[in-house]
């Protein structure tokens, strides 16, 4: 099955599948952390390959939070220059809301780059 004319971007954005970009990859929860389902509800592909799948996202998602944290962290030094201490432990602590989005992007990240680079054509 061919990707339809949904632009990566938009397909991570809205996360899609990266085969057919029509399914989406979590079905929503009444929880803070949506599930995913195992399987693309339109084309079929398998979204965790194997045990232990997700360890390359976990490095994805490290990079995402270290970005965050520095961002955050650079702009209230910049608004209220306080401390580098200060100013991190607060970088970290508006973080930690951010940190499931964080974790479901990473992981829909990491099936984007594994299809890219490895696809799976069943």
């Amino acid at each position: 099955m061919t990707p339809d004319k949904t632009s990566t971007t938009r397909g991570i954005l809205l996360q899609l599948c990266p085969r057919c970009r029509a399914g989406k990859i979590f079905r929503r929860s009444v929880f803070a952390f949506p599930a995913m389902h195992e399987r693309c509800p339109v084309c079929d592909l398998r979204f965790e390959r194997e045990a232990g799948y997700f360890l390359g996202a976990m490095y994805i998602g490290y990079i995402l939070a270290l970005g965050t944290i520095a961002a955050l962290a650079v702009l209230l030094w910049w608004l209220f220059d306080w401390t580098f201490n200060k100013t991190v432990i607060v970088a970290v602590l508006l973080f930690l809301p951010l940190a499931p989005a964080l974790t479901v992007t990473s992981r829909v990240l990491w099936i984007y780059l594994d299809q890219t680079l490895d696809p799976d054509k069943r």
